[in-house]
């Protein structure tokens, strides 16, 4: 009887032991607390102003405030003050719903630490948005005043561990953009008009001016369709690779926005710019929009206000060069072979290809007149050695552009060989 009842007393002994020891081997310290599921504050919000709207950009958080990983995202509350500082929400100007799709949930209590690969693969917070518009008793003419933004992202119950970074846009009162917006295609550039309202009444450190913005639009694909066969030379390799390049940087440039030029509001009334930095044969968006300068002791800071509607142009050359002008004749021949001398005034267009030579004998019409020249003469000289003693010779010229459009012709000149 008290062998058995040691037995027992022994095997009660070691199962408790073994008890102890899986108990000993699964407490690796003291319990954790419950997390309280707070969102880290954000940190990266920015924001940017046009006309009285304010976009406000910024991250999702991706931890708490106990850095585990966020499961849950209650709403975000959207902070704004006319206070260069904000230490409470108050009242906030929106309360955004949560994100439609919660973050992904976890259930390690403990985010283990990545490394530097991990951390570059993997994909990036989640970015949010909200686009606020000022109301017209916040917008001053002053320069110096300024709107105060934050936001709150909340847990699921309606908690929050702070508010973001502060950012600041300026409260100063922007310009409407002109309502008759117009673009002309000419033979000296895109001509933009407008009707401007004047420089408003003079506000210390606050100017305006109004902005033009080009655009080109793509044309696609800029594919020649057309198909080849057999071996390339090296020649038509290092052309294909050049219009292959070429496309490239229209692409890049392509949609893209350019300030085409700057014009002062100036006096009310009638207003225009010419733009001539744009290329002939390629189509482009216009635009205008009033902007309005602060100046800071060391800085200015510039707001834009509202856009005009674009205007289309597709800047399809068909305009000639100028015509040339002071065409003067001179024989010379006292001992020589005769000939005729032709000069005269430089065309100065841009895209001025070269000139053309016109010549009838013995009084002619300008009408008959029969072009010497089988290329394009480059400069504004031209010697004619098929002349014959005693006759008159009358000459016109003209001009051409790279696109061969060619100008009227001079007033004729005309000249005796004796």
């Amino acid at each position: 009887m008290k062998v058995c009842l040691g037995s027992r007393v022994a095997s009660l002994a070691a199962i408790t032991a073994l008890c102890l020891l899986f108990v000993g081997c699964a407490q690796t310290g003291p319990p954790l607390p419950p997390s309280l599921e707070l969102p880290k504050p954000v940190s990266d919000l920015h924001a940017t102003r046009k006309g009285n709207r304010v976009t406000l950009t910024w991250s999702e958080p991706t931890l708490t405030t106990d850095r585990q990983s966020v499961r849950y995202i209650g709403p975000t509350q959207v902070c704004r003050s006319i206070d260069p500082e904000i230490t409470t929400c108050g009242t906030p100007v929106a309360t955004l719903p949560p994100p439609a799709v919660p973050p992904k949930h976890k259930s390690s209590r403990t985010t283990p630490k990545k490394t530097e690969a991990q951390k570059a693969a993997a994909p990036p917070p989640t970015p949010e948005f909200y686009l606020d518009t000022l109301p017209a008793n916040l917008q001053q003419e002053n320069a110096n005043a300024e709107i105060t933004y934050a936001v709150e992202i909340l847990n699921p119950n309606a908690h929050g561990a702070g508010l973001s970074n502060r950012v600041h846009v300026p409260a100063a009162i922007t310009l409407p953009p002109p309502t008759d917006f117009a673009a002309q295609l000419t033979g000296d550039g895109v001509v933009l008009s407008w009707t401007s309202i004047g420089e408003p009444r003079p506000v210390p450190s606050i100017e305006h001016r109004y902005r033009i913005y080009r655009r080109e639009v793509s044309s696609g694909d800029g594919s020649s369709g057309g198909a080849s066969s057999g071996n390339k030379s090296s020649t038509d390799k290092n052309a294909s690779d050049k219009h292959a390049n070429d496309q490239k940087a229209n692409a890049k440039n392509a949609n893209k926005d350019l300030i085409a030029g700057e014009v002062p509001l100036g006096e009310p009334g009638p207003a225009h710019f010419t733009d001539s930095g744009f290329e002939w044969e390629k189509t482009y968006l216009y635009r205008l929009t009033a902007v309005t300068i602060l100046k800071q002791p060391e800085s200015e800071e510039q707001i834009e206000g509202d856009d005009t509607p674009n205007v289309q142009i597709v800047a399809h050359d068909i305009f000639p060069p100028a015509v040339p002008d002071g065409l003067q004749a001179a024989y010379s021949g006292e001992g020589q072979k005769p000939f005729i001398d032709l000069i005269w005034a430089p065309v100065t267009n841009a895209d001025l290809a070269g000139y053309n030579i016109f010549r009838s004998e013995n009084g002619g019409s300008s009408e008959k007149l029969a072009k010497l020249n089988s290329e394009l003469v480059k400069s504004p000289a031209y010697r004619d050695s098929a002349v014959a003693s005693g006759k008159t010779y009358t000459y016109a010229v003209s001009a051409v552009d790279v696109r061969e459009n060619e100008s009227q012709r001079s007033a004729p000149t005309s000249e005796s060989v004796p």
